[in-house]
């Protein structure tokens, strides 16, 4: 929870449709701990206000004329790789979610999803980085049951974890905090930190969508009906 101290999470909303991002921004408008700062109508007018303007987290869309969001997202994760992104679409695309979480997006939300669900999601992807839902679930954990796509490429295929490690690779892919995972381990926080980035060093994943799918790829998850 953010203090009355704090200053609000700066959003851009990125969308062709201006009256979806009218409808978005005033919902938004009555939380008190997020500001929109910024509206662009494509990728490339995203890309040219991010010089001037910073977010702390980007509504994306994935279909825009001119430079669409998946143009658009590897470009601001390699520029601004801070700048949390949630993607937005119309499509319940299980390859593409899979496809965008591994370029960096921080979560996937359909348009019709209504406004809490959207303030859950910036809010929970500024604090925990990710925002995991039914779609990435599916996604990540389904998908990646039955084989891993070849455009993932893991690079310690064959990395030895430890028992500490694999309980909280686990709660990970339970969608679990940091700070719950670190209740369940008794550990702090930032050690859970530290080991989350001990993950990725040894599994050469990138991101959680990377180490979920080190986890999959490896059965260190129990199977699930």
């Amino acid at each position: 929870m953010k203090t009355e101290n704090e200053e609000p999470i700066k959003v851009i909303i990125a969308d062709d449709h201006v009256l979806y991002r009218a409808g978005v921004k005033t919902a938004l408008s009555s939380k008190k701990d997020i500001k929109v700062i910024g509206e662009a109508d494509n990728g490339a007018h995203l890309l040219n206000m991010l010089k001037t303007i910073q977010p702390d987290v980007i509504l994306l869309d994935i279909q825009m004329p001119i430079m669409g969001g998946i143009e658009t997202l590897p470009e601001i994760k390699k520029l601004y790789p801070h700048i949390k992104v949630i993607m937005l679409t119309m499509m319940d695309d299980q390859s593409m979610i899979t496809k965008l979480m591994e370029l960096g997006a921080n979560s996937y939300l359909t348009k019709i999803s209504d406004s809490e669900i959207i303030y859950e999601a910036i809010k929970t992807c500024y604090i925990n980085e990710f925002y995991f839902n039914s779609l990435t679930n599916k996604a990540l954990l389904n998908n990646l049951r039955q084989k891993t796509p070849p455009s993932i490429k893991l690079q310690q295929e064959d990395a030895t974890l430890s028992d500490k490690e694999i309980t909280v690779l686990r709660l990970m892919c339970e969608e679990k905090s940091t700070r719950e995972i670190a209740e369940a381990v008794e550990l702090s926080p930032r050690t859970i930190e530290a080991i989350r980035d001990k993950l990725k060093t040894k599994t050469g994943a990138k991101s959680t969508a990377g180490l979920i799918m080190f986890a999959v790829k490896n059965k260190l998850l129990e199977d699930e009906s």
